[in-house]
């Protein structure tokens, strides 16, 4: 695949509430100064997602309209998205962008994506409801943590990313064992071939870390205690009223939205009782950190990246330093 001309593209990755969106709309000014043009493409699973906003602090109408934004509110929570789907849709985006005479900006917190795009995947087994099946009937006995603990025996590079309760993504990892007796990761470490973001002319992958993790702890608090006077639970409230979503899709497995529901969950099942905000927002917090401390793990396993400690007073000053001197020498 030619890569047309030389726009090059750029990557800004990083845990949850670490700038990501304000760096990435900074750096779009920035070009629109100079009379250039950026589009957005999200690298983010849960902003896929049609009527899910407040939860996954999706960017505001004013931040879509500033920059023009893809793969969001592209799908219903009743479908999945899976990693395979978000590298053809990205490759797609890219050329298109570029054939716009805009410079493409992979943003988001989705480390799976980004390791797709940096190391491609190679062809996985297809479902199989019987082998899906088994374990379900398994997990029903001993429980999703102990199904976890067996996955970490088998393939404890996929079990070190994933939370003992994430259910969908330990199923498809056992399935996977099953079904070709090779663990999941090693279908991400084929490096025979070039990787979609080597075809795609990736420039760079900028990295926002905190070297302090208070830091991030506390942007994270802020953001959940804002998501919950924005109406993060009514949200919640009208997916459950749909009648057709559950807790095992991934959409409503979702950072918040999980622990939303089963608060709702427990208010139905005994309405005398008043909703759990304080456990709502202990628990959503903790979800939250824990995430974005997966996230950071992911990334310390990518080479390619240039770590930019977020919780530095300069951090966006230093990534569009970086980001217009990379754009400057492709020109």
């Amino acid at each position: 695949m030619t890569v047309p001309h030389q726009l090059p593209c750029i990557a800004i990755a990083g845990p949850t509430a670490s700038g990501k969106t304000a760096a990435a709309l900074a750096l779009a000014d920035r070009l629109a100064q100079r009379g250039q043009k950026a589009e957005i493409i999200s690298v983010d699973s849960a902003l896929v997602y049609r009527g899910m906003d407040i939860g996954t602090a999706k960017p505001s109408a004013a931040e879509l309209a500033a920059v023009p934004h893809h793969l969001i509110d592209i799908i219903d929570p009743l479908q999945a998205y899976s990693a395979a789907e978000f590298v053809r849709d990205t490759q797609r985006l890219v050329a298109e962008i570029r054939e716009r005479s805009a410079i493409p900006l992979l943003v988001g917190g989705t480390m799976l994506y980004f390791k797709a795009l940096m190391d491609g995947l190679d062809d996985m087994p297809a479902a199989n409801p019987e082998v899906r099946a088994q374990l379900d009937a398994q997990a029903a006995q001993l429980g999703w943590p102990a199904m976890h603990a067996r996955l970490a025996e088998v393939d404890p590079v996929t079990a070190a990313r994933l939370a003992p309760a994430d259910s969908q993504r330990i199923q498809r990892a056992l399935e996977v064992w099953q079904v070709s007796g090779k663990p999941l990761s090693s279908f991400h470490t084929s490096k025979s071939k070039a990787g979609p973001a080597e075809q795609l002319g990736l420039a760079a992958l900028f990295s926002l870390e905190p070297e302090n993790r208070t830091w991030l702890h506390q942007r994270i608090a802020l953001r959940f205690d804002l998501m919950l006077e924005q109406g993060f639970l009514g949200e919640v409230r009208t997916l459950r009223a749909r009648g057709d979503l559950h807790l095992d899709l991934p959409s409503i497995r979702c950072v918040g939205y999980r622990q939303a529901w089963e608060v709702l969950d427990a208010h139905e099942a005994d309405p005398s009782r008043p909703l759990d905000m304080a456990g709502l927002r202990e628990r959503g917090i903790v979800a939250t950190r824990q995430l974005a401390k997966r996230q950071i793990t992911w990334l310390r396993s990518m080479p390619q990246r240039q770590a930019i400690a977020c919780d530095a007073p300069d951090a966006q000053a230093r990534l569009l330093t970086a980001a217009m001197q990379l754009i400057d020498s492709a020109a």
